[in-house]
C-alpha cells in the first residue's frame, strides 16, 4: 500500500511507530478485523497473538490495556496495577476522545492523550503480536518486546482465572 492509499487513522499509527522506532507495515483486512478471533483468522495467527487493546477508568483515570486475545482481563488486577480500586469500561466517546481512535482499531501508540498502559504477559511468549493501525480493518506485526517499549507499558497479569 502507498501512504496515499492509507487511511489516516494508519498514516498516524505509521508516523508514530516511525518516531518510536518501530517500522510499521500495515495489512488490510476488508471483511474486518474487529474482534481477536476476526483478527486471527484473517491474519493466519493464533488468537493468542492478537493484541487487544482495552481502554478502562481507574478510580477516574483513562487507563490502556493490552491483552492477548485468548485471554479475558480481570478488571481488579487493572486496577490495582494502576494503584487504584474501583475500574470499569469507558464508553466509545471516552475512548475516541483519549485514543483519537475508535474502539475495534485502537493502536498500541499514537493516542491523542498519553495514558498509563498495562500489558498482559501472555503476549511476551510470542515471536510477533499482532495490534490494530488505527481502523477496524488495518493491524501490523510487531515483537512482544517492541510493543512493550514503544507503548512505555508495564507489563502485569492481567488475565482473569
Amino acid at each position: 500500500m502507498t501512504d496515499d492509499e492509507l487511511h489516516r487513522n494508519v498514516r498516524r499509527v505509521v508516523e508514530a511507530g516511525a518516531v518510536l522506532g518501530v517500522d510499521i507495515q500495515p495489512r488490510r483486512f476488508p471483511d474486518g478485523t474487529k474482534t481477536a478471533a476476526e483478527a486471527a483468522a484473517a491474519i493466519g495467527v493464533d488468537v493468542g497473538q492478537i493484541v487487544k487493546s482495552l481502554i478502562f477508568s481507574v478510580d477516574g483515570n483513562v487507563v490502556v490495556a493490552y491483552v492477548s486475545g485468548s485471554n479475558q482481563l480481570d478488571e481488579s488486577k487493572l486496577a490495582v496495577a494502576a494503584g487504584g480500586e474501583q475500574c470499569g469500561r469507558v464508553d466509545a466517546g471516552t475512548v475516541r476522545e483519549v485514543t483519537g481512535f475508535p474502539i475495534g482499531g485502537v493502536p498500541p501508540f499514537g493516542h491523542a492523550q498519553q495514558l498509563p498502559v498495562f500489558v498482559d504477559p501472555d503476549l511476551m511468549q510470542y515471536d510477533e503480536v499482532w495490534a490494530a493501525a488505527g481502523t477496524w480493518n488495518d493491524v501490523f506485526g510487531l515483537a512482544p518486546d517492541e510493543l512493550v517499549r514503544a507503548s512505555g507499558g508495564v507489563v502485569t497479569d492481567l488475565r482473569r482465572d
